[in-house]
């Protein structure tokens, strides 16, 4: 998720070595103050929630002839690997604390955090595809929805993110003037930085999300026109890959509607320059391009914490829309003495409704 502040076609510190951008914006704007108090709260559900995801999907028991497993818990590991790298770009943005602000460091930093962020909406569109060619051709399903195909796709997608972020290396380096991370100063007038922004924002982030979504509505329109038939068009395990199909749906419409306000949001960027830094607080107050500038920044941090739920929340949709899943959760935080006893009361209850001849003393365990 490339932050605004990271544009370099607006970055003021380019022009003014002098001014503390973020003092400015603190004393201006509420975007820093939204991002020093929502970020957090998506860090403290998605660092325990998608190892927790990882595990259960790539567990041996899930991802055996669940093709699917292989994409939802890489994209976990991806979300991880996302956020951690996070944690460096907010305390920089939003807390003003220098984290990867040095030579070799500001190169590899940017390479790294591009990889999970290009890597996400691609695994998206690969399970998306994969649900397609199950759903809509069933007789495919058995030649390209494989564990093993699923791995490879996995890799490739892997690699390719990592050839297409090894440019960022090149386009950041450490600024010693203004001592931050900022692009070269020899691409910085020229056109090649904003072509590949633009080519790979709209390529990952607008392209992929639409094509998922595409593929979506094929999907969901050959669902309807099988279970209209009746339960001997959907056939004996229908109900499973019902379910299955419900979680990935979900997962790939809830990733359109968070990465595609950003795009649009980001892709508005230009319309709404900075001002002149030279202004007093009185005159940045009442100058029409701060304030219209200001007010774009606003909304544009909001959707930003919007999409950064992308990264933290998938364990909710999990839980909601898979049994196992939901089952694999509670064997995991519930000790299985507490499940055994839970088991016992259950039978016991049964035993006690059928001969009514017997009570049973005690306290019911349990698990939530």
């Amino acid at each position: 998720m490339k932050i605004w502040k990271m544009n370099n076609s607006t970055d003021p510190t380019n022009d003014q070595p002098g001014t503390n951008v973020f003092t400015f914006y603190n004393n201006h704007s509420h975007s820093v103050i939204i991002d020093q108090v929502v970020t957090p709260i998506f860090y403290v559900i998605g660092l325990p929630a998608n190892p927790l995801s990882a595990y259960i999907w790539l567990n041996r028991k899930t991802r055996a002839n669940n093709s699917s497993a292989i994409y939802l818990g890489a994209l976990s590991i991806s979300h991880v690997i996302f956020l951690l790298f996070h944690i460096l770009q907010e305390l920089r943005y939003a807390w003003d604390i220098k984290t990867y602000d040095g030579h070799i460091s500001c190169e590899i930093f940017n390479m790294l955090f591009c990889i999970p962020q290009y890597l996400a909406p691609l695994l998206v569109l690969g399970f998306t595809v994969e649900r397609y060619i199950a759903v809509c051709h069933p007789f495919k399903k058995a030649r390209y929805c494989t564990v093993k195909r699923a791995e490879m796709v996995v890799v490739c997608l892997l690699v390719t993110c990592l050839l297409i972020s090894t440019l960022q290396a090149y386009f950041w380096t450490y600024d010693e003037v203004h001592q931050i991370c900022n692009h070269r100063p020899e691409i910085q007038n020229g056109d090649f930085l904003l072509l590949w922004t633009w080519l790979t924002e709209l390529l990952l982030f607008g392209v992929a999300p639409l094509a998922a979504l595409i593929f979506n509505i094929l999907v969901i329109r050959e669902i309807h026109i099988l279970t209209s038939g009746g339960p001997a068009h959907t056939g004996s395990s229908g109900g499973s890959s019902q379910a299955s199909t419900a979680t990935l749906l979900c997962v790939s419409f809830y990733l359109i509607c968070t990465w595609l306000p950003y795009t649009v949001i980001y892709s508005l960027s230009n319309e709404f320059p900075i001002g002149d830094f030279s202004l007093t607080t009185q005159e940045v107050q009442r100058d029409a391009t701060w304030q219209r500038h200001f007010v774009y920044n606003t909304i544009r941090v909001i959707v930003q914490e919007i999409t950064l739920s992308n990264s933290a929340c998938y364990f909710f949709i999990y839980y909601a829309t898979g049994k196992h899943f939901r089952d694999s959760v509670h064997e995991i935080l519930c000790p299985k003495k507490c499940i055994a006893t839970t088991n016992r009361n259950h039978l016991a209850k049964q035993y006690i409704a059928v001969s009514k001849s017997s009570h049973l003393n005690g306290t019911v365990a349990t698990c939530v």
